[in-house]
Order: structure tokens, then C-alpha cells, then sequence
């Protein structure tokens, strides 16, 4: 059974209304197009723009509830974080928010059984996704089109976002500086591949959606490997740990301060 099929009823939690009232119209709606395929996505500019200056790159990979075309879901969690005005001013960066299509995935994960005792499968060497080849080409992309800074690129994502988040880094071990993955995971195999940058992991220690061992087995892992790997796990906090992720003070100022 794959991981989308469930995870359009469940995940679907994950969305929430009262976030969608707040302005994002300084998120440009873009579109990316390879081979006829399309992947949606917003683009958060720098306050006080210079296309002449570099700056970093920040991509946020959404969950399964936020999924489609219509380019505003994947807005939903977390893109209030970067429309602050001392996060603009103090860390200006290139924020990017790509959308997965309706009944795809950031990576090949399989799920069997029902909560709270689903396993999730999680694959070593799976090959990308149409979503992911297309998130692969919009980066870049934007290396074309702005002047980056290649040594402070950066990747999170929350549920089948955090997933995705170890998926790219795999298929991707150089790129990026640092990585923020939020009630993810991934197989512990893929380990080997994580070690050019700095992580920091989130879990709700009471997730039935995607159960904290997801995380915590990657965590293991990756620190019997050397990783350097912060671990945050929010006692009683169910799916939505991204709340607190996104709300951790030092979470924009530790990605900021990590370079390749």
C-alpha cells in the first residue's frame, strides 16, 4: 500500500484553516515546467531585493494534506516564519515553497497497517519520484536565475516534507549546508550519504501518524556515523510537531550560521 493512500485521509489533519487567512501575497506564485510536467511553487524574495547580491537559498517541503495545484497549500505551515519582519531583515534568504501534485510524493515510501502501529517502509536506493526529478530541476533553475550562494543552501519539510528532506540530501549528498526535517524519516541505510552537513530532527514523542521511531532510528544512526545531528523530540506533542519546530527561537539563526 503506498504512503499517499492513507495519507490523503490522515495527513489531511495536518492542514490548517486559520493559518490560510494570513497574507501571503509576498510569495510569488511561480510555476516549473520540464517535459510537460508542471510543479508549482512561491518564491519569498529578500526585503529590500538586489539581484546583484547573493543570497542564500531556504526550500520547505510540505506534507501530504498540502498537496495539488493550486499553488497556496503548501503555504500553510511554516511560511508565516519567513514573512517576519526581523527574519527578513536579519536572514535575508531566498525562501521557496514547491507543491507536490495531488497523488504523488516527495519520495517512494511505503506504509503497512493501520495507527498507532503502522510501519512505514522506507527504501535505500529508490528512484525519484516525478515530484522529486521535478523539485531537482527547479533548483536548479533557480541557480540559474539568481545569484546563490552555493555554500548556505538549505532544505526542511514536515511529514512526507521531512521524508522528502532526507531523499533529496541523499540524491544529493553536496548541495546543501544544513537540513531540518520534521516528523520524518527515512532508512538508517542512507546514512553514509548525510554526512557533508549539519542536521537538526523534530518528532512529537506521541505522533501516531508517523510514529517518533521514524525519526529517532535515523538520529541513531546517523550519529553512530559521525553526523552532526540535533535531535528535538516534544514530549506529548502528536503530528503537528511542526508547530513547535517552526516556533524554535534558534532555528533561522542555526541554519543561517551553517555553511559547506
Amino acid at each position: 500500500m503506498k504512503l499517499f493512500t492513507p495519507l490523503m485521509l490522515i495527513l489531511c489533519i495536518s492542514m490548517n484553516t486559520n493559518t490560510m487567512a494570513q497574507d501571503n501575497s509576498a510569495y510569488q506564485k511561480k510555476m516549473f515546467q520540464k517535459d510537460g510536467d508542471t510543479l508549482p511553487y512561491r518564491l519569498l524574495l529578500p526585503a529590500n531585493f538586489d539581484a546583484n547580491r547573493k543570497y542564500p537559498l531556504i526550500l520547505v517541503l510540505h506534507g501530504s494534506g498540502e498537496r495539488g495545484n493550486d499553488n497556496e497549500a503548501q503555504l500553510v505551515h511554516g511560511s508565516s516564519l519567513f514573512l517576519k519582519k526581523e527574519i527578513r531583515e536579519d536572514y535575508p534568504a531566498l525562501v521557496v515553497f514547491p507543491q507536490c501534485a495531488a497523488g504523488s510524493s516527495w519520495s517512494k515510501v511505503d506504509v503497512e497497517g493501520d495507527m498507532p502501529n503502522r510501519e512505514f517502509i522506507f527504501y535505500e536506493d529508490a528512484e525519484p519520484t516525478k515530484d522529486m526529478f521535478l523539485l531537482e530541476g527547479l533548483i536548479k533553475e533557480l541557480k540559474k536565475n539568481f545569484r546563490i550562494k552555493r555554500d548556505q543552501m538549505y532544505v526542511g519539510g514536515l511529514s512526507m516534507g521531512g521524508m522528502g528532506t532526507f531523499e533529496l540530501v541523499r540524491r544529493n549528498p553536496k548541495m546543501f549546508a544544513a537540513a531540518f526535517p520534521i516528523c520524518g524519516g527515512a532508512n538508517p541505510a542512507i546514512s553514509k550519504r548525510l554526512r557533508k552537513l549539519d542536521w537538526w530532527v523534530f518528532h512529537g514523542d506521541a505522533d501516531q501518524v508517523v510514529p517518533e521511531k521514524c525519526s529517532a532510528d535515523m538520529v541513531k544512526t546517523m550519529k553512530a556515523e559521525g553526523i552532526s545531528v540535533k535531535y528535538s523530540v516534544y514530549e506529548g506533542v502528536t503530528h503537528n510537531s511542526w508547530d513547535n519546530a517552526f516556533a524554535e527561537p534558534n532555528l533561522i539563526p542555526w541554519l543561517y550560521s551553517k555553511s559547506r
